[in-house]
């Protein structure tokens, strides 16, 4: 049986806020929140100087270190965008969390990098801050999924899917999978991350980030012929699947229906885009939602502002929809939250649907003539009335991932 998957619940922590009405407007106002970052000019080499941080969250006297020893940054912006989640869809004390029936699909690049940094001090004969049993947990790549599964009771599947940039949409995909087989009844999918002067300079070896240390808020420029990189961000995003049967019986609010994932690997290079097996990533999830390219009202882009990736995604995107569908880029006002970056960004799409609002690509000026021939939102919000949008996203290693989502 192919089960109906819907998203019953959602949230964020992100830059832009920790709700859909701070995030809205904050989209709203055409305003980024990249920033310079003072503690990255502490690192010899590093070119970049820019983040886009969260710089409001506290986390809550519960996830202290004797309740959760094993919660590091990553896995308390994860557990906390998920309860926020979970009271949105109203299963925040149902039964069906803790008697198996519930999953989770989670992901982020790493772990707590810190507690990396302070293991490698330790393994190098380096002063560092005492160890003790759990720093091993916080610094796994799973260490969101499993704290989740640990905080919520969950006893159900875990899917950890540390995919780099595609960890929360692959997690959004797979969760769907699980429900539609009748593997699960309820799948909590995201992705978290948390920001690390390494994941900066990762990209910043590539001659990926961006340079604009004076003017952060010109900065990234997503399709823009004058783009000069990406920034790296921050935060986390949970959904909450659950089979439209079980949903409808107990009276759920239906966000969306879950219609089309597509997923692939490009099989060649790692860091450099793939236009063709992209473009096959799109058409699976066409054909998982037997849908065709026209019936795409809008597409969340990955976005990044890097040459290759831009110019790449958006032919692959302009190819398989076969018209200007209109297209934005949520980075551009975020950064690349990387392992988190499909599951807000899904989590923001969703709601832009609901309100037929869509937010521009902010700093596009100019767009490349390489890119491909689409309607870039750009200078102000669309309304648009569309019942079906689509988000993609890709990471390194040649992973490309499409989610469709149908409007409920």
């Amino acid at each position: 049986m192919n089960h109906r998957v819907v998203v019953t619940g959602a949230a964020g922590v992100c830059p832009l806020g920790e709700s859909w009405a701070e995030a809205r407007d904050s989209l709203a106002s055409l305003e980024n929140r990249v920033r310079h970052v003072d503690a990255l000019e502490d690192y010899n080499g590093l070119n970049t100087k820019l983040a886009s941080l969260v710089t409001d969250f506290t986390p809550p006297a519960r996830f202290d270190a004797e309740a959760m020893p094993a919660m590091g940054r990553v896995a308390q912006l994860a557990v906390a965008a998920t309860e926020k989640a979970l009271n949105d869809a109203g299963l925040s004390d149902d039964p069906v969390l803790t008697g198996g029936h519930t999953g989770v699909a989670y992901g982020s690049c790493t772990g707590s990098t810190a507690k990396v940094c302070e293991l490698v001090d330790a393994i190098r004969g380096k002063p560092h801050p005492p160890l003790d049993r759990a720093d091993y947990v916080r610094h796994l790549s799973h260490t969101a999924a499993v704290n989740i599964t640990t905080y919520f009771g969950l006893k159900g599947r875990l899917i950890p899917t540390p995919s780099a940039c595609t960890a929360g949409s692959q997690s959004i995909g797979y969760a769907c999978e699980a429900i539609r087989t009748g593997r699960q009844t309820v799948m909590l999918a995201g992705g978290a991350e948390e920001f690390c002067a390494s994941e900066a300079a990762v990209f910043d070896v590539l001659y990926a980030t961006s340079t604009a240390n004076a003017a952060p808020g010109s900065t990234p420029r997503p399709f823009d012929r004058d783009r000069d990189g990406l920034v790296i961000g921050e935060g986390a995003g949970t959904l909450v699947l659950e089979n439209r049967d079980h949903a409808l019986a107990r009276g759920a609010p239906i966000l969306c229906e879950v219609v089309g994932f597509g997923t692939n690997a490009d099989g060649a290079h790692v860091t450099r885009p793939n236009r063709v097996t992209m473009a096959r990533a799109l058409q699976q999830a066409l054909d998982d939602a037997r849908l065709s390219g026209t019936d795409i009202g809008y597409v969340n882009a990955h976005g990044t502002a890097t040459e290759h990736g831009d110019i790449a995604e958006s032919n692959a995107t302009a190819e398989v929809l076969g018209r200007a569908v209109p297209i934005s880029s949520l980075k551009s006002y975020i950064g690349h939250t990387l392992g988190a970056c499909g599951a807000l960004e899904a989590w923001m799409v969703i709601n832009m649907m609901r309100d037929n609002w869509y937010a521009p690509t902010v700093n596009l000026d100019h767009v490349d003539e390489r890119c491909g021939d689409l309607d870039y939102l750009r200078d102000a919000p669309r309304i648009l009335d569309n019942e079906f949008v689509m988000s993609n996203n890709f990471a390194f290693g040649g992973i490309n991932t499409s989610v469709v989502f149908r409007r409920a």
